[in-house]
């Protein structure tokens, strides 16, 4: 048999579906611990970041810190937790969160800071009051870029939480671990298509979520602001390494 047709028996055998080591429980097991991780990261970063970007204070500061989540390997952090808190999910989740922090933080304050002045001005001379400049102007000028440091969050976390199998838990990465150890290169395959075919999705989901509840203008004005957003996070790191 052909490698291609021993991983398609591998894919087809009705055992990888079954039971608590199958594909499908591993699947939910890997978006528990996606989706964990990228609400508690947006829990932290959303509100930091909106209040950042609407105060115009100690953003750049903000983000330069954020991006040391960026600089520090995921597996690197995870050991240093586990070493500090033991073997349990805690250190996955620090390293999952501090992954996923940095693209929300920049995203929101550049897209909130990028809202014209003269907009802010007009508001809060019809008599708006900074929550609602904040809330009714502001966040759905922004929305756009919002949305896209959630996505990329989301898919860099999708992509990660492979490590989690390296304390011995679960996931999608529990196939890449165990068809190193064992030398089962058809079950090692299989698992890393299973992650890219999870992230793949991950990213066209929340790609339909944003087309929902922004429009195409909005989203096509913030375009420009969204290159500016992701240049501002790559020196974001590379200050942090230096």
């Amino acid at each position: 048999m052909t490698f291609l047709s021993e991983l398609l028996a591998w894919f087809t055998d009705p055992l990888n579906w079954q039971g608590t080591s199958g594909i499908p429980i591993r699947t939910w097991e890997h978006i528990q611990y996606s989706v964990a991780a990228t609400l508690i990261a947006a829990l932290i970063a959303l509100p930091i970041s909106l209040y950042l970007g609407h105060t115009g204070r100690g953003g750049l500061l903000a983000i330069n810190i954020a991006n040391i989540g960026r600089a520090i390997p995921s597996l690197g952090l995870i050991i240093m937790a586990f070493i500090l808190l033991g073997l349990n999910i805690v250190p996955v989740m620090i390293a999952l969160v501090a992954l996923a922090i940095p693209p929300i933080v920049t995203n929101t304050y550049i897209g909130i800071r990028n809202v014209n002045r003269e907009v802010r001005d007009a508001a809060g001379g019809m008599g708006m009051t900074g929550w609602q400049i904040l809330t009714r102007v502001e966040i759905p000028v922004a929305l756009p870029l919002i949305m896209a440091g959630l996505r990329t969050s989301a898919v860099q976390v999708v992509a990660t939480a492979t490590l989690a199998a390296y304390l011995s838990f679960g996931g999608l990465g529990r196939f890449l671990f165990d068809g190193l150890a064992l030398q089962d290169y058809e079950q090692l395959t299989g698992g890393a298509l299973l992650i890219a075919a999870l992230s793949l999705i991950t990213e066209f989901a929340l790609a339909r979520v944003q087309a929902v509840i922004v429009p195409k203008g909005l989203a096509k004005r913030n375009a420009t602001a969204a290159v500016d957003a992701k240049m501002s996070g790559r020196a974001g790191v590379a200050s942090s390494g230096a």
